[in-house]
């Protein structure tokens, strides 16, 4: 088993409750992390043979354009993604932070993680 991990995915989207913010968007930093059995990869220094991280960046992007009015709902559909497109992966873990949410306080970010195995 091994871990594969895209760290701080910098995409500019349009989630949240208010109507303000589907239309003037946000700054959003995703963290994924998948586990596989990485053993052939190692061996053979294929590309087949292991987790294509474009592909995982590409089905983070992907989720991340449409719409959502909850992070907790883009996650799993990123999760479900990942799950579904790449029979490999075993566990997919993901954190998806809004920068600056429109909350009424100081707060940098806020952040939800999910988490599911096959």
């Amino acid at each position: 088993m091994g871990t594969i991990h895209l760290k701080n995915i910098k995409i500019y989207a349009f989630h949240g409750c208010l109507v303000e913010e589907g239309q003037i968007g946000s700054d959003y930093l995703v963290n994924l992390t998948v586990k596989a059995d990485l053993t052939k990869a190692s061996k053979t220094d294929e590309l087949a043979d292991t987790v294509d991280y474009v592909m995982l960046q590409n089905i983070v992007r992907e989720e991340m354009s449409i719409r959502a009015k909850l992070l907790e709902h883009v996650a799993k559909r990123i999760i479900d993604s990942v799950l579904l497109k790449l029979e490999m992966v075993n566990t997919v873990k993901v954190t998806v932070a809004k920068q600056n949410p429109p909350i009424g306080g100081d707060v940098s970010e806020v952040s939800v993680t999910m988490k599911k195995k096959r």
